[in-house]
């Protein structure tokens, strides 16, 4: 068991090679793994904030219907919103329409590789231009989500769970962690997220069945329980985002337009959908063409 203040290069080397045996036996089998540069694109702007098994259908969907950068690029934003459906956030799809067009003009629709491009795309932020270097094109980059981020708490920082947001000295770390080539960076990168999502989980970790167990800090320690700041839980029900998710959707299943009244009936709180309105509309998610709501 690890007792050092500072894990060592050695010691995080094994952790590593462990992981990495695990995620070769367990790994799903999930179809951007198996896709193009632009499929994995697509998989981490849906990904951003929402589950694997809502993205599924939606993913395969989206590369039936656009499977290269220019095929969405040639169709116009709210055609992306539309596809969107229930994912939430619908600006991601406005995001990665942009990107697709940048893509389809500065970069003859194939998705950049490196790290410097992919950040110079919208929507494209450190953490996606990181996991798309990696999972797309077996690059090293430093690739820090949540899941890796509550792993490397636990195991090195005996602590049950990371700050609301990552920190410099976490990057820092992460890097730290990083393999020397790219192949096992890149490894490392989806076997630690692997590991994160399915066993060194939030609520219900199953640390019996962690290959790193017997190195873990938190495990050691007793798993003491999370005494920081409370942990920010994003609000649903009555909020405007609530709100504008249902009125965007009224939208949605109406392509022939929908009266502003209509819509703003369709919330209870009067105020409120008037708000939420006009947001969608600001945000260019809706357009009002005469009198009539499309997207």
């Amino acid at each position: 068991m690890i007792q050092d203040n500072e894990l060592t290069e050695d010691a995080r080397r094994r952790i590593v090679a462990r992981v990495g045996d695990w995620f070769d036996e367990h790994r799903r089998d999930l179809p951007w793994r198996r896709s193009t540069p632009w499929g994995v694109m697509v998989s981490e702007f849906m990904l951003q904030q929402t589950p694997v098994s809502r993205v599924l259908g939606p993913w395969q969907e989206w590369m039936e219907r656009w499977p290269a950068p220019d095929d969405l690029a040639s169709e116009q934003a709210g055609a992306a919103v539309a596809a969107w459906g229930r994912l939430g956030y619908p600006r991601r799809a406005q995001r990665l329409h942009r990107a697709a067009t940048v893509i389809s003009e500065q970069h003859a629709g194939r998705v950049p590789g490196t790290l410097e491009e992919l950040r110079a795309l919208p929507g494209v932020g450190q953490y996606t231009a990181a996991a798309i270097l990696s999972f797309a094109f077996g690059g090293r980059a430093v690739v820090l989500d949540t899941n890796i981020r509550r792993l490397l708490c636990r195991v090195e920082d005996g602590r049950e769970f990371p700050p609301d947001s990552a920190t410099a000295s976490e990057w820092r770390r992460a890097e730290d962690w990083l393999p020397d080539t790219d192949e096992r960076a890149a490894h490392w990168a989806a076997a630690s997220m692997e590991l994160g999502a399915l066993v060194c989980t939030a609520r219900s970790p199953r640390c019996e069945d962690c290959p790193v167990k017997d190195s873990c800090r938190w495990r050691a320690a007793g798993y003491p329980r999370h005494d920081g700041p409370p942990r920010r839980t994003q609000a649903w029900h009555g909020t405007d985002r609530q709100c504008r998710g249902v009125l965007l959707d009224l939208v949605r299943q109406n392509p022939e337009g929908v009266t502003v009244e209509v819509a703003l009936g369709a919330w209870a709180e009067r105020v409120q959908a008037e708000r939420s309105l006009a947001g969608l509309l600001a945000d260019a998610l809706v357009r009002d063409d005469g009198g009539l709501l499309r997207l």
